[in-house]
């Protein structure tokens, strides 16, 4: 898809699966799109090769890299297939093996993004939050701090904040200018703890979103997670970012009014997860706009934003 320059730039910061599938939807429309992903992940292949290679987890890069990719499926197939039956390969993607090979050949991870964007055809940018290998860390209320990003859900306290060393990591110059040029600036859906604030820790980024003169939205979680957001409201998950961004960011945020059937409950029951709990007028008193719509889509047992609605009303947001 041609980019022109009357489309409006919209960026969106996250990782996980929420972000890869709100990409998917909005890869449909006449936006110019940069996805800002996080490189605090040590778990699974992703922490094996940052381990073994020296460089930033490639898992959230590749997930992006295949939901914005114009290819035929079975080249994404490919690119997202996981190796089984082998010692040495097991649990290893071969998209993550790519990107490794290409940061080697290429001497830097950003540029290995560049060219496997190229070979994928995709639409936008994909940006690291940072260049470099970063860890993430919680403290919890009771004050004890947990390293790794794979190990933060499973102390089963509650997060009292989190942060990230080195604290003068710095971001691409081009993901500053891309913040600081945005129409719209989307957060979310995704885990709040790992996926999302890892991004918003690194300093010059925190500082980009709050002098940028976009619209500012939080695309709100549908349900809680077990070990980081468990009894979470709607308000507590905008509070922790408020919280973690030193003042009050954000303009609008997003959330399902939908009910979430009670067979699906009873599934996430079994996670120790439940429906986030919309708390209208605690949300009112922060000053943000709340928009209260039909985006939520139950698959297979797992209930997830519908893509396709979130990118249109995004699209209108943008004016």
């Amino acid at each position: 898809m041609n980019r022109t320059k009357h489309q409006k730039k919209i960026v969106i910061i996250g990782g996980g699966t929420g972000l890869s599938t709100l990409l998917r939807g909005l890869k449909n429309f006449p936006l110019d799109i940069t996805a800002i992903v996080t490189v605090a992940d040590d778990g699974g292949s992703s922490g094996r090769l940052r381990d073994e290679y020296d460089i930033p987890p490639p898992g959230d890069v590749r997930n992006v890299l295949a939901a914005l990719s114009d290819v035929e499926p079975l080249v994404e197939e490919m690119f997202q297939y996981r190796f089984s039956n082998s010692t040495e390969l097991e649990g290893h993607s071969l998209g993550n093996l790519m990107l490794t090979a290409l940061t080697s050949i290429t001497g830097d991870f950003a540029n290995a993004i560049r060219e496997m964007s190229q070979v994928l055809k995709v639409h936008g940018k994909v940006l690291p939050a940072a260049n470099q290998i970063v860890t993430l860390h919680a403290q919890y209320e009771d004050n004890t701090i947990i390293t790794g990003e794979s190990k933060i859900p499973k102390y089963g306290q509650k997060i009292k904040k989190v942060f990230i060393t080195p604290e003068d990591v710095k971001p691409l110059p081009e993901t500053l200018k891309t913040i600081a040029e945005a129409d719209i600036i989307a957060i979310g859906p995704g885990s709040l703890y790992t996926s999302i604030l890892p991004n918003l820790l690194v300093l010059d980024i925190k500082k980009a979103i709050i002098s940028s003169k976009a619209k500012k939205v939080y695309i709100c979680n549908l349900m809680t997670q077990a070990g980081e957001t468990s009894n979470y409201t709607a308000s507590d998950h905008v509070q922790a970012l408020i919280n973690h961004i030193g003042e009050n960011f954000i303009d609008t945020v997003l959330i399902s009014k939908e009910e979430i059937p009670e067979n699906v409950q009873y599934l996430y029951k079994q996670e120790k997860a439940s429906p986030v709990k919309i708390d209208v007028e605690v949300l009112e008193t922060l000053n943000i706009e709340i928009i209260k719509k039909d985006i939520s889509v139950v698959y297979d047992g797992a209930v997830r934003h519908d893509s396709i609605k979130v990118a249109k009303w995004l699209v209108e947001y943008a004016g």
